[in-house]
């Protein structure tokens, strides 16, 4: 192992993660900040819902709060694990990111197209294995063994 993967348990990759997550969360408040002030180059990218973009915002800001909390419990993680909570935080956030951008994929009456399905199920799925494994991992971490 790195001396930088031991500095942080190996678990580099959920800082970095959850720093770019932030950014972006920030980015997207910037946007909304936009849209108030009815900036027109923005209000042509995010054709949908308001209420949307919010989603993702705020989903942004949880999922590097989940992962940073994970990461403050220095229990090393699987390669696999790190990796599926950092993808599986971007891709979750972005569903909301892109039912914002794409009002169509947003419609009470049709249905999204296919594409969108697997990408929503891969998210689901993807951060479900992440964060579920880890909180296994670090639950597992708390009890003493002999």
């Amino acid at each position: 192992m790195l001396q930088e993967d031991r500095k942080y348990a190996g678990n580099v990759v959920l800082i970095r993660g959850a720093a770019l997550w932030l950014l972006m969360a920030l980015l997207l408040a910037w946007c909304m900040v936009g849209l108030n002030f009815g900036v027109e180059p923005l209000q042509s990218i995010f054709a949908g819902k308001f209420t949307r973009l919010l989603q993702a915002h705020i989903d942004f800001l949880l999922m590097t709060a989940l992962i940073l909390g994970v990461y403050a419990t220095k229990v090393p993680l699987p390669w696999h694990v790190r990796w599926a909570m950092v993808v599986g935080a971007f891709t979750n956030s972005s569903l909301f990111l892109l039912m914002a951008v794409f009002p169509g994929l947003d419609s009470p009456t049709i249905p999204p197209p296919e594409w969108f399905k697997f990408y929503l199920f891969a998210s689901i799925l993807i951060t479900s294995y992440g964060f579920g494994k880890a909180a296994v991992y670090v639950l597992r971490s708390t009890f003493n063994r002999a």
